[in-house]
């Protein structure tokens, strides 16, 4: 078993980081640690082809975008997305907004 400090691996990525194939070794699934600093916008959001993702906010309030609308996530709420899907994430507030993604495959979809 390893244990993976990703609080600090995404602080020194720029603000987010994945645990995926790198580490694990093996292209079945992904874990992707996010913090969006106050006032940080256009952070993508989007899992890609084949791809499937639960996206949690753990910590704070974002405003999430695309062409079709907008809409606010709060601590403790997930939304999903598939495939092409992409939204952009904006941290509006005051402290850090911290956030969880889970995915992996499509049915049907391997590397």
């Amino acid at each position: 078993m390893n244990i993976y400090n990703v609080l600090d691996l995404a602080l020194k990525h720029n603000g987010e980081y994945v645990l995926g194939s790198a580490d694990l070794h093996t292209h079945a699934c992904y874990f992707i640690y996010g913090v969006l600093n106050p006032g940080e916008k256009g952070r993508p959001i989007k899992p890609g082809k084949g791809h499937e993702e639960i996206i949690f906010l753990v910590q704070g309030e974002v405003l999430l975008r695309r062409d079709t609308g907008t809409f606010s996530l709060k601590q403790g709420q997930a939304f999903y997305l598939k495939g092409e899907e992409t939204y952009l994430m904006d941290n509006n507030g005051k402290g850090n907004a911290v956030y969880v993604i889970s995915g992996g495959h499509s049915e049907g979809h391997m590397h």
